[in-house]
C-alpha cells in the first residue's frame, strides 16, 4: 500500500475524488427507496460525492440527466426508477424510449451510464430486483463505476 502512495505522490497527481449524478424516478416510491439505497451504499463505500435528482417517472429520466450535464460535468450517472407491464401499450413506450434515451446520452456525451431501471412484468419482480440481496440500484452504480473509472484511465487521469 505505502508503495502506491509514493508512486503517485512522485508523479504529483493527485486523484480528484469521483463525482456522480442519481436521477431517481418516483414513481413506486417503495420500490425507488430500495433502489436509492442500494446505489447509496455503493458510492458512499466508493468515496464518491453524488448529487440526487427526482423526477416523476422513468420517461423523465434522460431529460433530467441531458439538464444536468448541461449544468454541471459528472463522472458518471445513475438512473434509477421501475417501470411494471400493465394491460396496455404504454409499458413498451415507457421501458424502450427510456433505455434509448439513456442509452443515446451515454454516448453522446461520453458519460459513464448505470442503468438501474428495472423493466419488469410484475410488482413482486420489481421487489425482488430492490432486495437487499438482489439490488439492481447498486448494481447500476457499480456499472457507474467501472466506466467511470476505465474513462479516467483511458484519459491518463
Amino acid at each position: 500500500m505505502a508503495k502506491k502512495r509514493r508512486q503517485a505522490k512522485s508523479r504529483g497527481k493527485r486523484r480528484e475524488k469521483m463525482r456522480m449524478l442519481i436521477v431517481e424516478a418516483r414513481f413506486y416510491d417503495d420500490i425507488a427507496d430500495a433502489l436509492m439505497a442500494g446505489a447509496r451504499d455503493v458510492l458512499d463505500e466508493a468515496g464518491c460525492a453524488y448529487d440526487t435528482i427526482t423526477v416523476p417517472g422513468s420517461l423523465e429520466i434522460p431529460p433530467a440527466v441531458a439538464m444536468a450535464l448541461d449544468a454541471k460535468r459528472y463522472d458518471g450517472v445513475v438512473a434509477l426508477g421501475c417501470v411494471i407491464r400493465g394491460d396496455t401499450y404504454h409499458f413498451e413506450v415507457v421501458a424502450n424510449e427510456s433505455g434509448r434515451g439513456l442509452m443515446d446520452l451515454a454516448l453522446r456525451e461520453r458519460v459513464a451510464l448505470g442503468n438501474g431501471v428495472l423493466t419488469v412484468n410484475t410488482e413482486a419482480q420489481a421487489r425482488a430486483r430492490s432486495s437487499k440481496i438482489s439490488n439492481k440500484g447498486a448494481d447500476a452504480a457499480r456499472a457507474a463505476l467501472v466506466m467511470a473509472r476505465l474513462k479516467r484511465s483511458l484519459a491518463g487521469r
